[in-house]
């Protein structure tokens, strides 16, 4: 089967705290979410915003694009309430999800192969589309570091499994048709030539 490697190697056990943030970038619309986890006791507060992008940014520039989504993950920032609480001394952490296809060289990085679902701005193929997310935030003065990058697809295997731990696999139907599973990276033999 066609399929790229996540690089995620632990998935959610939902003893997780904290306060994070998500960007799931998939279609003409992104979305931001905030979660507040509390562990199995408390489970998770969550707030998101839907967002539909301008379709001049949709084959516009990649900086356009990526200062927009800043712009907006910032105003959604500064809407976070008493239910959200960010430890002392730590930064706001970003979960991307890019369902694009993205050839990954980590678990926070990777290139962009190509733009679908409408899409078709010059000079991000080959790009770190984190790299690309990163220096618009930056240039928004957004404190905020992306910590993983995943497809829609893996990130709804992660929401599964938090909610679940005897979920194995997700699916996508929609736009395109995904799926994920855990698999051990040496049992995965891809072709070449």
């Amino acid at each position: 089967l066609k399929m790229l490697v996540s690089y995620v190697d632990n998935l959610p056990t939902g003893d997780e705290h904290g306060l994070f943030y998500a960007l799931d970038l998939g279609g003409t619309n992104f979305r931001v979410l905030r979660v507040q986890l509390g562990g199995k006791e408390k489970r998770a507060v969550q707030q998101y915003e839907e967002v539909p992008i301008p379709p001049h940014l949709m084959v516009g520039t990649s900086t356009e694009l990526f200062d927009f989504i800043a712009a907006e993950l910032e105003r959604f920032v500064e809407t976070e309430g008493d239910d959200f609480h960010l430890p002392e001394g730590r930064h706001r952490e970003l979960g991307f999800t890019f369902s694009f296809p993205v050839h990954q060289t980590s678990i926070s990085s990777g290139t962009l192969v190509k733009w679908t679902k409408g899409f078709c701005i010059n000079g991000t193929v080959g790009e770190d589309v984190v790299a690309e997310l990163s220096s618009a935030m930056e240039r928004q003065g957004l404190d905020m570091k992306v910590t993983a990058l995943v497809n829609d697809t893996v990130g709804t295997l992660a929401g599964g499994i938090y909610a679940d731990n005897d979920v194995v696999a997700a699916v996508i139907l929609g736009t395109g048709t995904n799926a994920a599973y855990v698999e051990h990276a040496n049992t995965i033999p891809k072709w070449h030539g």
